[in-house]
């Protein structure tokens, strides 16, 4: 669906079960053991690559089996509850256009109150095996699950009474009619009432028994549970000594560029000042309405549309657009990428949240700038809408994730605001280097956390001291890492490999080297393994010479 392929919209396929993960390792093995009968070494360039991909994904999905991560179904941060919140809405990939889109919907949720009893019998059976998740977030679970289920009381009112708000104009009364009562059915009945259980089940019988950790590290096969969640996230295999270390030296190096241009903005104080100045003075908050703080990251993209064809020949198909986050979700959410569709169905979506238009600040958590690199273009957007436009890939590496490339991307597009003509104020370039303080200090957190080196409170102190952040902005922040071990780490270390790359080939090829060529040849291959990457790339420049 997220892809574009509405076969299954009526489907909500109950992954909590021990028969559905028998079938997926049944899928994954039955295909290793296909691929690795095939030579090699017969292989073309681009059939070898898929190859590498293929084989790194299936026997990484196969390691994780034994960490039976299913006894934590979900978190505050994701899971299917918030996801099949936003599909609700009407406004996200979810098509509501037609009558039968309208019908697959209510099979699709008519499915979750299985899936969700599912999922309490995995958070029942993880309590009575020691693993849990984090006591601290539990609660910010059980609030958002509540605040979903007041639906029940009034499914007029809630967001998932969108589409029958917004019929299309081609539905006949009949059709109106036959639909609204099923849909307030439907929100009372296998909605509102799942998400209840589930927060009731979470607050009464889960919470007493949720771990007081702060890290995986406690948990059985804590060590090698969080040495796979770094693989997984980082495809490397570095160490999360490594990692912490490498977090380390990155924070200390940002934190003196930051010196040196906060010189340049005039202001006298240190960087804690600084960060308590941009954060509080009201010329960094320029906004009076959502439309404003809109229309301010179209400027942007205006201002850097010019000199993108320096950097890239290859630009996405696919629409795009910028859009407020929904309102039940802005308080929780960050700003995001949502991909468009490959056959142009969807465009690529900009999520802003923007819970006060007045408080909105165009210089921190995160800066404008290069917010909009990052999630819009030519970061998310040209990634994911390049990959998927590209007919030439199996259909696996057309789709295919990998958050350390796609994060890395973004992250690294971020760097190229001055050849993109923004940054020009020093205040927007501290606004950058305090985004990527916050990702190299996911580094020492992460790795802290789930090590036992760090507490949550601890975590959240080292924040605080480190970089311009919210106490309330830094808690959520550690909470995340807490609930998704690893994750954080792919953002900085996808960066760090694609920066090195680049300055590898320019001094490689000197005067060959032209960053249009190698920017699309990066992302012609698509999302990949790190080490499958880097061989590929090498392959490009060798060709180069």
């Amino acid at each position: 669906m997220q892809q574009g392929d509405n076969r299954y919209n009526d489907q909500l396929p109950n992954d909590q079960t021990r028969a559905r993960r028998q079938q997926e390792r049944d899928y994954y093995q039955r295909y290793l053991q296909q691929l690795r009968q095939i030579d090699r070494r017969r292989l073309g360039a681009v059939d070898q690559t898929s190859y590498d991909i293929l084989a790194y994904t299936l026997t990484q999905r196969l390691n994780e089996y034994a960490f039976n991560n299913w006894l934590m179904p979900f978190n505050q941060f994701g899971g299917l509850p918030a996801s099949l919140a936003q599909l609700g809405a009407g406004t996200g990939a979810q098509p509501f256009k037609t009558v039968p889109d309208y019908d697959h919907w209510l099979r699709r949720v008519g499915q979750f109150p299985v899936w969700a009893d599912s999922a309490i019998a995995n958070f029942r059976q993880g309590a009575k095996s020691g693993v849990t998740l984090p006591k601290a977030v539990v609660p910010k679970m059980v609030s958002q699950l509540r605040t979903l289920a007041q639906a029940g009381t009034d499914p007029a009112k809630s967001l998932f009474y969108g589409p029958v708000r917004n019929f299309p104009a081609s539905f006949s009364a009949a059709d109106k009619a036959r639909l609204t009562p099923l849909f307030e059915q439907a929100i009372r009945r296998d909605l509102a009432a799942s998400y209840q259980k589930l927060a009731d089940f979470l607050e009464t019988e889960y919470l007493p028994r949720a771990r007081s950790s702060s890290g995986i590290g406690a948990l059985p096969q804590g060590a090698a549970r969080y040495a796979n969640a770094v693989q997984v996230a980082t495809t490397t295999t570095r160490t999360p000594e490594q990692i912490y270390q490498t977090g380390l030296t990155e924070v200390a190096r940002i934190q003196a560029r930051m010196e040196q241009v906060k010189a340049q903005t005039g202001f006298a104080g240190d960087l804690k000042a600084y960060f308590k100045y941009v954060d509080t003075d009201a010329q960094f908050r320029p906004f009076k309405t959502e439309q404003e703080v809109l229309d301010a990251f179209r400027a942007i993209q205006a201002r850097i549309a010019p000199a993108l064809p320096k950097l890239f020949s290859r630009t996405p198909n696919t629409a795009f657009e910028v859009r407020a986050t929904e309102a039940f979700r802005a308080a929780s959410a960050s700003a995001q990428y949502n991909r468009g569709t490959a056959d142009g169905s969807r465009p690529g979506i900009f999520y802003v949240p923007i819970l006060d238009p007045l408080k909105y600040n165009t210089v921190a958590n995160p800066a404008m700038e290069t917010l909009f690199l990052h999630e819009a273009i030519p970061g998310h957007h040209y990634q994911v809408s390049l990959q998927q436009e590209n007919t030439s890939l199996p259909r696996f590496r057309r789709f295919g994730r990998y958050g350390v490339f796609s994060e890395g991307w973004a992250l690294y597009t971020e760097s190229l605001g001055p050849e993109l003509g923004v940054f020009q104020d020093p205040n927007q370039l501290m606004g950058h280097l305090g985004a990527e303080l916050h990702r190299a200090l996911r580094l020492v957190v992460d790795v802290g956390l789930h090590t036992g080196r760090l507490s949550r409170e601890q975590a959240i102190a080292y924040m605080l001291d480190n970089e311009a952040i919210t106490e309330q902005a830094a808690t959520a922040e550690v909470e995340r890492y807490m609930a998704t071990p690893g994750q954080a780490l792919s953002y900085k270390t996808g960066q760090l490999k694609l920066s090195e790359l680049r300055a590898r080939y320019e001094k490689q090829l000197g005067r060959k080297f032209d960053l249009r060529a190698f920017h699309d040849e990066l992302l012609a291959g698509g999302a990949m393994p790190l080490a499958v990457l880097e061989k590929r790339m090498d392959a490009w420049a060798a060709s180069v010479k």
